[in-house]
């Protein structure tokens, strides 16, 4: 048995070797598409003679393995560290890489496996995000819209009527808990990154944008096959969803630069919100540090440009439109419930912003013109956003209208002949469960506190929102027995268990200038509301991010590939295949 001060020698011994090691990018046990373009970096931990450098790829010479030689950086960043890097190289023959680096004292291995595809199965892919949507969103959403009696549902959601089904693991490289940038990344890419990363690998530089790149999907598609390409979204287009599918960057708040790599891919449909870091700084609303216009831009460049539902129908409807841009909203889109009941959030500044459904309607008639086929990726963002506030009527709704937009393209598909994989996944959980109901109904016992009207078990019983209407929502969220829905992080805030009915849920405000938050005392006087201590840092002023895994669902040629526990680079190992996408070169 080894004594407590052996281990702990062992320990420190095994971290200093670790710490002093070479940092190899790709990491170890990544997974590379045959033919897909990668940076290849060596980070060394002191300076370096590159006479004394040995840099092996299955035994032969790194140069020979990627047909050139790298840069040798002698200072990185001024500072006693060397480095290797190498941009856009291709591993093309499928099979185990060993990776082996020595400076003549320290040495470091990794081992990457490089994979083939079969032959192109669908001409088109379309790839659902539901973001930060949990299991409790969706079992909400089937409530809402399908109903439910005697523990039977009445009908199941599009998203959930699928012939394959799997988990999926969110772990970042960095993180048991990831973020939209590195879990949208891992989609786009197959490549594992850290928390705020977009299709890099996050090294020690000190720049945002010179990171080991890996390529994204879009690219792919682009490159090999001549694919069109469509984001939609219903955040801000810049934000770490839409943006992983085109950008390079280890700073996902990096707007503007995310905004010159979105007008440098071009994807031929581009929609959300987020026109504040298009518009040239001059302009009302702008949040630009320069003069640039990129609607302009854009719109010289051929697309057409809609800013509205009724000009989104009307550009859509035109023949000649093979580019789009659709821009709603100079922040974030709102969500459903604002937008079709409610009127709150920012509705009455953007009246005329399109249903997700809308989007997704122009989006395909657009796309299908291409003979090569298109990749489409959907994000019904706001998900994620109204979690992190506790807004959870706000996120079962637009859950709802994912549904929506799924079950339409779903019948698109079935009319084409089902040319089209369609894949439906969250990218990252939140905790949130689904308890029971609250019952404001106690008949004999009106003046009992809320807190206590929250039943579980058998007297949970059923919820009495009204049915809902064609679209799948009830008119009302304010009724006597309302479902349940907390979550498991939390930061101090007043609990009021009932729907906000005025504007989005806020359930902080920042306590001063040192960056930390406090309780919203907007909800204090609000009749039954209790004070919840958090579970978080005073410096985190919402609900945060959970590490379970999610639920992928599919349908469509290669949809079989997804089956039982998968990791989310995965997801994109299913794409790829089903675009034969390493056999295309």
């Amino acid at each position: 048995m080894i004594k407590n001060s052996a281990l702990a020698s062992l320990v420190v011994l095994c971290w200093t070797s670790s710490l002093s090691a070479q940092t190899i990018y790709p990491i170890d046990r990544a997974e590379i598409l045959a033919g897909a373009q990668f940076d290849f970096k060596v980070e060394l931990p002191g300076l370096v003679d590159p006479a004394k450098l040995k840099v092996t790829v299955n035994g032969a010479d790194y140069a020979g393995a990627f047909g050139r030689s790298g840069t040798f950086i002698e200072r990185e960043d001024g500072k006693d560290q060397s480095a290797l890097i190498l941009r856009d190289v291709t591993l093309t023959k499928p099979g185990s890489v060993a990776v082996e680096v020595s400076d003549g004292t320290r040495q470091r291995s990794v081992t990457w496996t490089v994979y083939d595809t079969g032959p192109r199965k669908a001409k088109n892919v379309i790839l659902f995000i539901g973001d930060g949507m949990s299991p409790a969103h969706r079992i909400a959403a089937r409530i809402l819209s399908k109903g439910i009696a005697e523990g039977k549902s009445r009908g199941k959601l599009a998203i959930d009527d699928m012939p394959h089904m799997a988990l999926v693991a969110t772990a970042g490289s960095d993180s048991i808990i990831t973020d939209s940038a590195n879990s949208a990344s891992a989609y786009a890419t197959g490549h594992k990154s850290a928390v705020n990363a977009l299709g890099v690998y996050a090294d020690r530089s000190l720049s945002a944008f010179d990171d080991p790149k890996v390529e994204t999907i879009t690219s792919l598609a682009k490159r090999r096959l001549g694919m069109a390409i469509g984001i939609v979204t219903n955040t801000e287009v810049e934000d770490a969803t839409p943006a992983a599918m085109v950008a390079h960057t280890r700073r996902r708040a990096a707007y503007d630069e995310i905004v010159e790599q979105l007008f440098a891919a071009k994807p031929d449909v581009l929609m959300g919100g987020g026109s504040a870091n298009f518009l040239p700084k001059s302009a009302a609303g702008s949040k630009r540090k320069d003069e640039t216009d990129y609607v302009a831009k854009f719109r010289d460049a051929g697309y057409q440009v809609a800013t509205t539902a009724g000009e989104l129908s009307v550009s859509a409807a035109k023949p000649e439109t093979s580019k789009l841009l659709g821009l709603f909203a100079t922040g974030n889109m709102d969500g459903v419930l604002d937008r079709k009941f409610l009127k709150g959030g920012g509705v009455k500044k953007f009246p005329e912003q399109p249903d997700l459904t809308e989007q997704v309607q122009a989006a395909l008639s657009i796309l299908a013109k291409n003979e090569n086929g298109f990749f489409l990726m959907v994000e019904s963002g706001m998900i994620d956003k109204y979690a992190h506030l506790l807004d959870m009527e706000r996120a079962v709704y637009d859950t709802i209208m994912l549904d929506n937009a799924v079950r339409q393209t779903r019948e698109w598909a079935r009319a084409r002949g089902e040319d089209t994989l369609i894949l439906v996944a969250a990218d990252h959980n939140h905790p949130n469960s689904l308890v029971g109901t609250v019952n404001d109904d106690m008949g004999t016992a009106p003046n009992v506190p809320l807190r206590e009207r929250v039943g579980v078990y058998d007297k949970a019983g059923f919820p009495n929102y009204p049915a809902a209407d064609a679209e799948g929502y009830p008119s009302r969220v304010d009724v006597s027995r309302r479902l349940a829905i907390f979550s498991a992080s939390l930061p101090d805030h007043y609990e009021t268990f009932r729907p906000k009915l005025d504007n989005p849920n806020e359930p902080t405000v920042k306590a001063g200038d040192d960056g930390t938050f406090k309780a919203n005392d907007k909800y204090k006087d609000v009749p039954g509301a209790v004070l919840r201590p958090g579970n978080l840092s005073a410096m985190i002023g919402a609900s945060v991010h959970s590490g379970e895994d999610v639920i992928l669902t599919a349908t469509g040629p290669g949809s079989e590939r997804v089956q039982g526990s998968m990791d989310n680079t995965e997801v994109f190992r299913v794409i790829a295949d089903a675009l034969g996408l390493a056999a295309a070169q």
